[in-house]
């Protein structure tokens, strides 16, 4: 298929009553007691996961067959189709270990990938009734949710500048490794905002951070709706030398990286 011919409009319509739905879905399996089990790499996987990953794949293939799907469940099984420079990358509940806990911060997360490069995504907190969208690769806007419904026609967002009271950085206040404390410590950054999963690219997307630095694994499907939402926004997101950061890597596994808005490193 001829990525040229994307039509945004029609992703956005179309998608956002995916994202909706497998929202409630998640909400519905988060209200009740549900299982949780553990993949080959001890991170865990419930119901919610897979519940919401079927209804994205199913709206996804009807949009467009022709587009393949990587899809952190199915790829996990095995299923990984090969892409060449058009593809979706689907995390159907990114903080799957935050939804555990009962907690907030987690996402539905979809994205397309063209040329190596996110220019359409939805990041959806059904928990927090946020949803953050990249429209194409320029427009990003929010829009409230309640119970499913949205609430508040969409507002454009866009990165801040340079606060006077000085930077916020996205990143665990528990768990931050040395290499992530070396980095804001060089960059003088005293104000942590903690939260989970994708939320870290849409706060700094919507002005109420600034950068997020990254020195430890994830995968394609955990960045890339983030991603997209940031480009559209203003920002970037790079790796530690300054290069590009691209999509389509070997097992779609990323490196490290720095997302940020208007910060010079």
């Amino acid at each position: 298929m001829d990525h040229q011919l994307i039509d945004y409009s029609l992703l956005h319509e179309k998608l956002y009553a995916s994202a909706l739905e497998a929202g409630r879905k998640i909400m519905d399996i988060y209200a009740h007691d549900f299982d949780v089990v553990y993949k080959d790499d001890k991170s865990p996987v419930t119901e919610a996961d897979e519940a919401a990953e079927k209804i994205i794949i199913r709206d996804l293939k009807d949009l467009n067959p022709q587009i393949p799907i990587i899809a952190e469940e199915q790829a996990n099984a095995g299923n990984m189709p090969n892409v060449a420079n058009i593809f979706w990358l689907v995390d159907p509940l990114d903080g799957t270990k935050e939804f555990i806990k009962k907690g907030t911060d987690f996402t539905v997360n979809i994205a397309l990938i063209e040329d190596g490069r996110p220019t359409f995504g939805i990041v959806y907190a059904p928990a927090l009734g946020r949803m953050f969208v990249a429209k194409n690769p320029e427009t990003a806007v929010q829009m409230d949710i309640e119970e499913g419904r949205f609430i508040r026609n969409e507002k454009k967002i866009s990165i801040r500048d340079i606060p006077k009271n000085g930077l916020t950085a996205v990143a665990s206040k528990s768990h931050r490794d040395e290499q992530t404390n070396a980095f804001l410590e060089k960059l003088g950054i005293k104000n942590i905002v903690s939260t989970g999963s994708s939320l870290k690219f849409c706060l700094i997307a919507a002005g109420e951070a600034d950068i997020y630095p990254r020195f430890g694994p994830t995968m394609e499907w955990d960045t890339a709706a983030g991603h997209a939402v940031l480009n559209a926004a203003g920002g970037q997101v790079l790796n530690p030398d300054g290069t590009v950061f691209h999509y389509k890597k070997p097992d779609f596994r990323n490196g490290f990286f720095i997302a940020n808005g208007r910060v010079k490193y």
